[in-house]
């Protein structure tokens, strides 16, 4: 297609034409989950998201080297550097190895983004494996002025580096408002001298589990700086997408471009892009509200606020149905519309093969095209793209009932859209395994006995079957070449 990739940017706040840096070549880099937990559905909505960026721009002929990040190492209690590290505690706890901690989750967190059907990202590097890298890019930091030592603490100063660059310019926040906003003596920060000022590389107490040696002294890394220094060794000091969840950009990514920019001049990325938040039943998703539910319970149904489960499919089309940028709000009813919307297009890619051809189309098959690729353009519409593709179903559906026509040639075109877009770019797939076996062979029962009521003239008993399977979203049809039942 011809219309122009357009990707919103969080730093200038307006949608930009995508212009990578060394084109066909496109780097991008995401920031990755904290392995101390089990993965919610925060996560994958990001990761999710992303997936389809990934997916597209390789769509389009692009070689892309997607990389994100495992944080093993150096995400504290809170955002800023005061508390216990993350997975330290739970290592603690557990009364286990940190590294049996992370492998736990590691494991968990790869098989829900398979349930989901994502792509593996080009690198997955983990911060613990890549210490030298972050202590080199400390040494910069400090040799170029913008950070000072504390007692085999590296502190990166703030207010000095925001004379001579717009610190805030990410969140778009002013530097008076934050420090303004700053508590005054936080505990065991008193040794920073600006109340912004935040950790590159933290001097490890004598209780502190992991630990390496340093110019410093033993220590470990801050959080930021692990995602500075992982980028700039595999993307370059400045590459073309980096992007998370949208809780990152007032405090980790606003660092992360100080970093940069403190070690080698730089910003370290051309667009930034932030997916949004989740909510249930209109309130913010979190444990001390009770509304916040893992993937597998998701799919089993067995939180308290689900009326059944979801298969992963069907909460991945969910997702998509909303734009990247906009807040997500989870509801049963939501869900249920969802897997009707889910099924009715692979109904319709089920029926493509079977369409019968004519000399003419009585649609524009370019059309419905143009209107898919284009919203795919603008910023990765995807809700638009299901509305183009629903369109397309309703053709497909026409086409089959004998109230449309399709030539041959556009029936290879639409069976190549699909294809490509609800597969290939959008990550969904036809759902197997033995629930549906089970469907197809009950339906096949029911399908027999309806047959057997008919040919006794019992019509009232074969239409009471028909209705009473509608009424649970499955379509049962009489035509001429047999009976056929799809679910709604």
């Amino acid at each position: 297609m011809n219309s122009e990739l357009k990707i919103y940017n969080t730093l200038t706040r307006e949608k930009e034409i995508f212009k990578p840096l060394n084109a066909p070549h496109v780097g991008m880099y995401v920031c990755g989950p904290t392995l101390y937990s089990h993965a919610h559905l925060g996560n994958c909505r990001t990761f999710l998201s992303f997936d389809v960026v990934f997916r597209y721009l390789k769509h389009l002929g692009y070689k892309v080297r997607y990389v994100r990040n495992i944080t093993d190492v150096g995400h504290l209690e809170s955002d800023g550097d005061e508390g216990e590290d993350k997975i330290a505690k739970r290592a603690r706890l557990e009364k286990l190895e940190p590294m049996e901690i992370v492998q736990l989750y590691a494991v968990d967190f790869h098989k829900v983004l398979d349930d989901f059907n994502l792509l593996p990202p080009s690198i997955e590097p983990t911060a613990s494996g890549h210490i030298i890298e972050q202590i080199e890019m400390t040494k910069k930091i400090i040799a170029n002025g913008l950070a000072y030592e504390v007692d085999g603490t590296i502190w990166f100063n703030v207010e000095k580096f925001a004379k001579d660059y717009p610190y805030t310019e990410l969140s778009g926040r002013k530097l008076d408002e934050l420090l303004e906003g700053t508590r005054d003596n936080l505990e065991g920060q008193e040794e920073k001298r600006g109340r912004l000022d935040f950790a590159l590389w933290k001097k490890a107490k004598p209780e502190h589990i992991m630990r390496w040696p340093s110019p410093w002294g033993e220590g470990f890394p801050g959080w930021h700086i692990e995602c500075s220094a992982m980028s700039s060794k595999y993307l370059g000091e400045q590459f073309d997408i980096h992007g998370g969840g949208m809780d990152l950009v007032p405090t980790h990514h606003t660092n992360e471009i100080a970093q940069n920019v403190a070690c080698c001049k730089k910003s370290p990325a051309k667009i930034w892009m932030h997916t949004n938040m989740l909510t249930v039943n209109g309130q913010k998703m979190s444990k001390s509200l009770g509304n916040s539910f893992l993937p597998e319970q998701l799919f089993t149904g067995s939180h308290l606020l689900l009326q059944r489960g979801y298969s992963a499919m069907v909460v991945r089309f969910f997702m998509l149905q909303a734009h990247y940028r906009s807040t997500l709000d989870f509801s049963n009813s939501a869900l249920q519309a969802s897997e009707k919307g889910y099924q009715r297009l692979m109904n319709a890619m089920k029926l493509i093969a079977g369409l019968k051809t004519s000399e003419k189309s009585s649609f524009k098959f370019e059309n419905v095209k143009a209107d898919i690729y284009n919203a795919l353009n603008d910023d990765f519409n995807t809700p638009v793209v299901i509305a183009g593709l629903f369109e397309a179903a309703g053709i497909i559906n026409s086409v089959n009932d004998g109230n449309a026509s399709v030539t041959a040639a556009d029936k290879e075109k639409l069976q190549k859209l699909f294809s490509e877009i609800v597969f290939d770019v959008l990550g969904l797939k036809e759902e197997s395994g033995a629930g549906s076996d089970k469907i197809d062979g009950l339906m096949k029962l029911i399908i027999e006995l309806r047959k057997d009521v008919r040919t006794k003239k019992d019509f009232a008993a074969s239409d009471k079957i028909r209705d009473e399977l509608l009424k649970v979203g499955i379509q049962v049809k009489d035509g001429k070449d047999g009976v056929t039942w799809t679910t709604n």
